[in-house]
């Protein structure tokens, strides 16, 4: 059994570990003539390569993506497309004295449990260092859907809660998203988490942080019932990125609090099509995209490799204190909202051709 792989008709498979030679990825299903160089793929991984500035992990990887095959005069043949990210920057001694000990929060040991053996170099293959792959597939995703939409969609992502930090949605700047090291889109609570995180960095510790990822300019009826929901796939493709915790889709939990009329996105038509009132249901409804913004938020866990001592065990059942050295990143969903713009994309163009092979 393999699972290295996610999604239908648009497929990708992921490969490689934190501290070996190259990562990578291998995407399927891409349909043919479709221009693609490395240059479309470059800057998504800019926007989630490390070591950018000083609250994010000082691992210095430049993340250069090399296309391996699937192209013939820079076009896509329909065939796998093969992408390869070589590590450049591994310490693989920060971790010596923890292979034999089991990280609080980490999978460090259900690893062991199930394989009994793992790779504790960084991780291994349980690292957020694998989601760069991820960000190439989801590269490929948007030429995709550019090229079957015609550039219509837009997929764009922001950090919205930092710790105890939420925005004020009242000041929401996508603009602002750009300016900040932080993919923040309220400008007034930037100084707030540099000042949060700052002292988290200090103190040994880390911090959460809930992202949200918004696609615009989707058609309705991508989604199919029942068991091929377009939510579905999305909460699973959210679920799936490293040390995320929870995932809502439009108002999500808050749904819970409101009534059946409030909750309820009221219909008209105007200029002879159906638009709606509002989008509690985060432009999904019965699995199926209603053609409003796809809404997606997901929660991150604060980081769990960090230098104050936690109580822990050895594989061989001793009692001990773990502190991981090296260089981590205090916040992880910083850099996880380029992952999750990525992911989205994914699922969008999968979904995309699903519908197109089913309904033409």
């Amino acid at each position: 059994m393999s699972f290295n792989s996610f999604g239908h008709l648009f497929r990708f498979t992921t490969w490689g570990e934190s501290h070996g030679p190259a990562i990578g990825c291998v995407v399927d299903g891409v349909p043919p003539r479709i221009p693609l160089s490395e240059a479309d793929i470059q800057p998504w991984l800019d926007r989630r390569r490390p070591g950018q500035s000083r609250f994010t992990t000082q691992r210095r990887e430049p993340d250069q993506v090399r296309i391996l095959s699937g192209l013939f005069d820079g076009q896509t043949t329909g065939t796998p497309i093969s992408l390869l990210i070589e590590n450049e920057d591994q310490r693989s001694k920060d971790y010596s004295e923890i292979k034999d000990r089991f990280r609080p929060g980490h999978a460090d040991y259900t690893y062991w449990a199930k394989y009994g053996i793992r790779d504790y170099r960084g991780g291994g293959r349980s690292s957020a260092r694998e989601t760069a792959s991820r960000v190439a597939a989801g590269a490929v995703a948007r030429k995709v859907l550019d090229h079957v939409l015609g550039k219509s969609a837009v997929i764009r992502g922001a950090l919205v809660q930092m710790g105890p930090h939420a925005i004020d949605r009242t000041r929401w700047d996508w603009a602002a998203v750009e300016e900040n090291p932080f993919w923040c889109p309220d400008a007034a609570m930037v100084a707030t988490w540099e000042t949060h995180l700052d002292g988290v960095r200090k103190g040994g510790s880390s911090t959460g942080a809930v992202i949200e990822v918004v696609a615009s300019g989707l058609p309705a009826g991508l989604g199919a019932p029942i068991y091929g929901k377009l939510d579905a796939d999305l909460a699973a493709a959210m679920m799936g990125i490293n040390a995320v915790k929870g995932v809502e889709i439009g108002a999500g939990f808050a749904a819970a609090s409101l009534s059946g009329e409030e909750n309820a996105d009221e219909m008209r038509m105007q200029d002879g099509r159906v638009t709606f009132l509002s989008n509690n249901a985060g432009g999904i409804l019965g699995g199926i995209s209603t053609g409003q913004d796809i809404v997606v938020r997901f929660a991150v866990k604060p980081t769990s490799s960090i230098p104050t001592p936690r109580h822990s065990v050895t594989k061989d059942g001793e009692n001990v204190e773990v502190a991981t050295k090296g260089r981590h990143d205090p916040c992880v969903g910083i850099r996880a909202v380029p992952v999750g713009e990525a992911m989205l994309a994914i699922v969008l163009a999968d979904h995309l051709l699903r519908h197109r092979g089913q309904c033409g």
